[in-house]
This record gives C-alpha cells, sequence and structure tokens, in this order.
C-alpha cells in the first residue's frame, strides 16, 4: 500500500505538470490577476471525482457510502456469539463490525473483522456458535481511528503503516466505518476524473 500512496500523488504531479505545458500561451491577463483555462480544469465541486486526494475527506466517502445513516448493523456487542456477528456482516455486506459493551453508554470494547474470524475460529477449528465475539475481537487498545474531516491521503497511510483493512470513523461517537476498497474506489474515481478534465482541456473544451 505504500507503493500504492505514493504512485497516487505521483501521478496527480504529472497530470498538473501535464495541464501547465499545455497552457502556456494561452494564458489571458485581465488587470492584476491572470485567468487561464488551467481555472477551469482545477475548479473545485462537491463530486469526489472533481476534488484534490488532499480535498476528498473520509467524510465525503461515508456520503457516497450512505453510511452517515448510522445503525446496529455497524456494531455488536462483546457478549454476542460471534456466529450472529458474522451473519450481520454477510446481511450488510460490511467486512468489521466495532464492538460495544454492553450498557447504554455505548462504550467501544474493540473491532471485530473477517481477519479476526478466519484467524480465531477458522484457524483454530474454534465454534462459532459458541464463542463470543469479546474473546476474538481485536481489543480497544489496538484499534486505530479516524474523524470524519481526516483527508483520504491520511487514511491511506494510516492503513497502510498499521497494515489495516478497516477503520471507524469516531467523531465522538460512531459515525461510520471505512475500509480500504472505499478508500482506492475514491482515488479511482478521482484520477478519472482529473484524466477526464484533462483530456476536455487539450481537446479546448475549457475557457
Amino acid at each position: 500500500m505504500q507503493g500504492m500512496v505514493r504512485g497516487v500523488l505521483s501521478i496527480q504531479e504529472i497530470l498538473r505538470s501535464a495541464i501547465l505545458k499545455n497552457c502556456q500561451g494561452r494564458c489571458i491577463v485581465e488587470g492584476k490577476g491572470i485567468y487561464s483555462r488551467i481555472g477551469c480544469v482545477t475548479s473545485s465541486s462537491s463530486s469526489i471525482a472533481e476534488k484534490g486526494l488532499e480535498n476528498i475527506t473520509v467524510a465525503d466517502i461515508l456520503m457516497t457510502k450512505g453510511d452517515y445513516k448510522v445503525g446496529s448493523w455497524l456494531w455488536c456487542l462483546t457478549d454476542d456469539n460471534v456466529d450472529d456477528a458474522a451473519r450481520n456482516m454477510a446481511k450488510n455486506n460490511i467486512g468489521s463490525l466495532v464492538v460495544l459493551k454492553p450498557g447504554e453508554q455505548q462504550q467501544i470494547a474493540g473491532i471485530f473483522t473477517e481477519r479476526d474470524y478466519l484467524r480465531k475460529i477458522v484457524g483454530e477449528g474454534r465454534s462459532s456458535t459458541y464463542t463470543r465475539v469479546g474473546e476474538i475481537m481485536t481489543d480497544e487498545n489496538k484499534l486505530i481511528t479516524l474523524p470524519s474531516d481526516a483527508n483520504i491521503v491520511q487514511a491511506m497511510q494510516l492503513m497502510t503503516e498499521n497494515q489495516i483493512r478497516h477503520v471507524p470513523v469516531i467523531d465522538g461517537k460512531i459515525v461510520g466505518m471505512i475500509s480500504i476498497v472505499d478508500v482506492v474506489r475514491a482515488v479511482v474515481g478521482q484520477q478519472s476524473g482529473e484524466l477526464k478534465r484533462l483530456n476536455g482541456f487539450i481537446k479546448g473544451e475549457y475557457y
């Protein structure tokens, strides 16, 4: 993943350089300001495809997933059995659940992931019906989270450095969950948008 982070950032630099080269001689000076076609290519938008990676936040990714509709499908309890938790993940097509301690305060106890299931249930030959989530989850002291205002580059770096695929998003409380798949999709969407705008610029579609 470290190579992916470096590769994504280098692609952005290549695209910017290409735009600048094609822009030479096409700028119009008006008063103190310089207006060029590149301004249209790099203009901001609410769409992920039109934002630079540093401007795409975790909140943007959650919005595209619909994860701001937080519900019980995002978590389970420490005393739930693994079988029920795994069914919940399969039903909602997600790869992890935040694990909460029993009680009204909803204190975070850890995270339960597909990797936990494979290593500690399948790998150790344990019964998912009679094993509690709290027995095999990744503990809270090892839990890594992100705030919703973190950008996608920070998310990629966090996942790379810690070799994890799922990160709960916490703003004082659980607001969602992002995975490496979500991050890659956002990167691909942004780069596709960048290439499309560059192609339109070269063809003279921007003024």
